[in-house]
């Protein structure tokens, strides 16, 4: 009889660097989030506004903080880290207050999914956001 081999389980230290990146997200420490970081992380995201594509983990931080470092109030309402094809997910939700661009009074949401290579560290990362919408929106209401 021929046992087939059990599914290899993914490396911890690419889970725990995705859920470094989450805390330091929740906490708003954008020189932590660099941390988790490679030097020359290769990072392209897909905003309401159009396509984006930074190098390097300072410019990744700074994009960070850019979206969320001026709110004052900040909660992520949901997190996650997993796993898809080889690469990790994570996955967030944010409500804040104001949003950034002067885009509208009141609590706006977010949410951004990121797939990302890694060991230690994040070395690419695609993300697609949401955008900012006003909290409690129904289109067409």
């Amino acid at each position: 009889m021929t046992r087939s081999a059990a599914p290899e389980a993914p490396p911890l230290a690419r889970w725990s660097v995705g859920g470094e990146f989450l805390e330091a997200l929740a906490t708003r420490d954008f020189e932590r989030m660099a941390t988790t970081l490679g030097p020359t992380i290769r990072f392209r995201a897909l905003l309401p506004s159009g396509p984006v594509e930074l190098e390097g983990s300072g410019d990744v931080a700074a994009a960070f903080r850019s979206w969320f470092g001026g709110a004052d109030q900040f909660e992520v309402v949901d997190a996650t880290v997993g796993e898809v094809g080889g690469r990790l997910h994570l996955a967030w939700r944010i409500r804040l207050l104001p949003a950034p661009f002067d885009i509208g009074r009141g609590w706006h949401v977010i949410e951004q999914q990121g797939y990302a290579s890694a060991t230690t560290s994040i070395e690419t990362m695609d993300m697609v956001c949401s955008g900012f919408h006003p909290e409690g929106h129904r289109p067409g209401h």
